[in-house]
């Protein structure tokens, strides 16, 4: 059976995406507030704050929030994560670029570093303009917002390395800031943004590096799915073809080992980095039970945290950021397990000044880190089950 979150209340992220864009200018605040409280809080600003004829309209939040909080399997974050969660998010707030980018040398102003920077200060419950990070947030937005240029795309810094990486992480920041942020000029430019996204589907039905539809590899389009998700979430129009032929084209590059190929043609070797994301993008696609799901979950099971790490060394980040995701929907002792290795891992190579270290640039590791480790806060609707 595979669930579609196109057809349903199969995920909480897509009731809460729909609620959001229903909601009028002053619910979508109190929204923002309830989206990212723990659940007692949320109940009394629903109580206090929304008239009633509201609540009966918005009432699948209580529902969802009340599931989070009795749910037996998300692993507890110790203080000692707490505190290198802190020390991280400190690290990058005083990083942050006058034009409120983020990103160092080559990576200076890209778009996908400064979205990861925002996601991860989302994860920690700031929103734009609330909270500890909140300016921080806030600068993001402004600063992405400012790189659209007016066909849509997203470019900023270095335009050469990777385009679509950039552009696929901006809009899925972007969306999670939907109806949170007061800037009203979001919504029309985050539209564009995703027809950029859905022009650009080759015939295979994935993306590659340049918003043009040419070849394609399931690393790119697991990012354009994961984009394409979060928009439909905050109530944004995506074509159902373009989610079906995505789905499509992923599971063609899945090999008989269960890991998937980088491409569909040439060489079909698999790898852990890629075949994470791989998993995610199906997941994202609302493709939840299924067999590429579980031989791709089989095949991650093989590289637990700390097994074979140095062989995946250079997309070290990118591939726990991915992993922590499929697990995290996997739930149970898959995650539990999974999350606690990968946390201790994660803690082993802190730095003392907070940061997390990559030839990507410190910053991209950073922000991949503590996303990584507050998974179990479940604020951000595009990683919530």
């Amino acid at each position: 059976m595979t669930i579609d979150v196109r057809k349903g209340g199969a995920n909480r992220a897509a009731s809460a995406g729909a609620a959001v864009g229903n909601a009028t200018r002053l619910d979508r605040n109190i929204l923002a507030v309830a989206l990212l409280a723990k659940p007692t809080i949320f109940v009394l600003i629903f109580i206090f704050a929304i008239s009633p004829a509201r609540q009966a309209s918005l009432a699948p939040f209580s529902s969802l929030v009340q599931a989070a909080e009795n749910r037996p399997d998300a692993e507890p974050i110790t203080p000692e994560t707490e505190r290198a969660i802190e020390r991280g998010l400190k690290w990058l707030a005083a990083g942050q670029l006058d034009d409120g980018g983020f990103g160092e040398g080559q990576y200076r102003g890209n778009p996908a570093v400064c979205a990861l920077a925002g996601m991860a200060m989302i994860s920690n419950g700031s929103t734009p303009g609330r909270g500890p990070y909140g300016g921080n947030v806030n600068h993001v937005v402004d600063y992405l917002l400012g790189c659209v240029r007016p066909d849509g795309f997203i470019s900023g810094g270095d335009a050469a390395r990777g385009p679509m990486y950039g552009h696929g992480f901006a809009v899925t920041f972007l969306a999670e800031c939907h109806g949170m942020s007061p800037r009203g000029d979001l919504r029309e430019k985050l539209a564009k943004a995703v027809g950029i996204i859905v022009a650009s589907q080759n015939d295979e039905g994935g993306w590659r590096y340049q918003p043009v539809r040419a070849d394609a590899d399931v690393s790119v389009t697991a990012c354009e799915v994961m984009a394409l998700r979060a928009a439909r979430n905050a109530g944004l129009f995506v074509p159902n073809e373009t989610i079906d032929r995505a789905t499509r084209y992923v599971k063609q590059t899945q090999n008989a080992d269960g890991g998937f190929a980088y491409m569909l043609q040439g060489p079909r070797e698999s790898a852990y980095p890629r075949s994470a994301a791989a998993v995610v993008a199906l997941l994202g696609a609302g493709v939840y039970d299924a067999p590429e799901i579980e031989r791709g979950m089989k095949y991650l099971s093989q590289f637990p945290p700390g097994k074979q790490s140095k062989q995946r060394e250079t997309y070290y980040y990118y591939g726990q950021y991915y992993a922590a995701q499929a697990m995290w929907i996997a739930g149970g002792e898959s995650w539990s397990r999974w999350y606690a290795a990968a946390r201790d891992e994660l803690l082993a190579r802190q730095r003392q000044d907070g940061a997390w270290t990559s030839t990507n640039g410190n910053q991209y590791a950073t922000a991949m880190a503590c996303i990584v480790l507050q998974m179990p806060n479940d604020y951000l609707p595009i990683f919530q089950r």
